[in-house]
């Protein structure tokens, strides 16, 4: 915190709960995360961003006061199990100028680099491409699993990384203390912090309406609703079989540049107990969202890659959105240069972390039964075959 404080030549961190679980993570680093050399510079780099951005949001906010004063309205929030579409969705729907979302650029540096102007990204979205490009070598299997540029829509997990309350750190590390003190935690302050973030963003930009997305969102849905009452939700579906040996393989391609070890078992112990909770708040949301008569939209993986702009047509009915001759235009030439959604065709070993289709079929019943979802039948059809079998 005091290097931070020395390289912005700043000191006004405003509310610094951020410092217990900061000090939980730096903990878990060093004791637990087997951080490779590259992964202890990386680590150290991180953090000192995170702080220096608080430092400067925070300056940001005495030299504008009318930054806090945005407001945040009617944003829609993609969420569901991962590996399900939701990030080609969320940059499908950016193609709408009318419509905000989180970029990458904008996540890793939400105020100006020194020299320059505070109002436009300038050399931001370079500085972040030339950071992806160094990392996708260090990390070569990583772009057909999850493209990335400073210009894509991000995910809302490295908003609430700021103050050290995000998934996204036990995705990256192996990590043991930090995740049970996230599970346990009151999400109140990471999502406060989020409108917060949210409102930087929109500053100085035309009015518009948020689409914000992260798979982690289902873990906070009450606290999502406290600081936006008037939120939205869309949730993403897939068969759970195909999800996590995806989740796995991500898993384990972000966390090898900064370890020295990578545990596959471990790796598909977490996301298995992690996405099964996950599911099952999926139900819960879904069923609690009839009875106050304001469902959640639900979109399935299979529908939607084999028809994008339906279901994007379908979105904008349902929130009562115009989507324009331009916006339709804009949608379809991106898709056109996406065949199965940018992704590659990624092939899985889910026995190499532990992962047995069956068994995970059964552990899903109830979230495939209740949504409907289909089995891809990529192994053997093994949710249809475990749905005859009592638990």
């Amino acid at each position: 915190m005091r290097l931070a404080e020395r390289r912005t030549g700043l000191s006004d961190f405003g509310d610094r709960s951020f410092e217990a679980p900061l000090e939980l993570l730096l903990k878990d680093y060093q004791r637990t995360a087997n951080l490779s050399l590259f992964g202890r510079l990386a680590a150290r780099w991180d953090v000192l961003r995170f702080l220096s951005n608080l430092l400067q949001l925070r300056e940001a906010e005495r030299r504008y006061p009318e930054i806090l004063e945005q407001p945040i309205v009617k944003p829609i929030f993609i969420t569901g199990l991962p590996r399900s579409g939701s990030s080609f969705l969320h940059n499908l729907l950016s193609q709408d100028p009318g419509m905000f979302v989180p970029r990458c650029w904008e996540t890793i540096y939400p105020t100006a680099l020194p020299g320059e102007d505070e109002a436009g990204p300038g050399s931001r979205v370079e500085t972040v491409d030339r950071q992806f490009a160094r990392f996708n070598r260090l990390a070569p299997e990583l772009a057909p699993l999850h493209p990335m540029t400073a210009r894509s829509a991000q995910e809302c997990t490295e908003i609430t990384a700021h103050v050290f309350r995000s998934l996204r750190f036990e995705t990256t590390h192996l990590l043991a203390d930090y995740p049970a003190w996230l599970e346990r935690a009151d999400h109140l302050t990471a999502y406060q912090f989020h409108k917060r973030f949210l409102q930087h963003l929109q500053f100085r930009k035309a009015p518009g309406r948020w689409i914000l997305k992260c798979p982690e969102h289902i873990f906070s849905m009450n606290s999502v609703r406290a600081v936006y009452p008037d939120a939205t939700f869309v949730f993403m579906h897939r068969d759970p079989v195909e999800v996590l040996q995806s989740v796995a393989k991500l898993t384990e391609v972000l966390r090898q540049p900064f370890t020295r070890h990578v545990d596959r078992l471990q790796i598909g112990r977490q996301v298995s107990d992690s996405w099964e909770r996950g599911a099952e708040l999926l139900v819960e949301a879904d069923a609690k969202s009839r009875g106050s008569g304001d469902p959640v939209v639900n979109v399935h993986h299979r529908q939607f890659i084999n028809a994008p702009l339906a279901a994007a047509s379908a979105l904008y009915k349902h929130f009562g959105l115009p989507m324009s001759d331009e916006t339709t235009g804009r949608l379809k030439s991106f898709i056109a240069g996406r065949r199965n959604g940018g992704y590659g065709r990624n092939r899985y070993r889910p026995e190499a972390f532990g992962l047995d289709p069956q068994v995970l079929a059964r552990r899903f019943r109830n979230y495939t039964a209740y949504f409907a979802v289909e089995s891809e039948g990529g192994i053997d059809g093994a949710i249809a075959a475990a749905a005859a079998v009592r638990p």
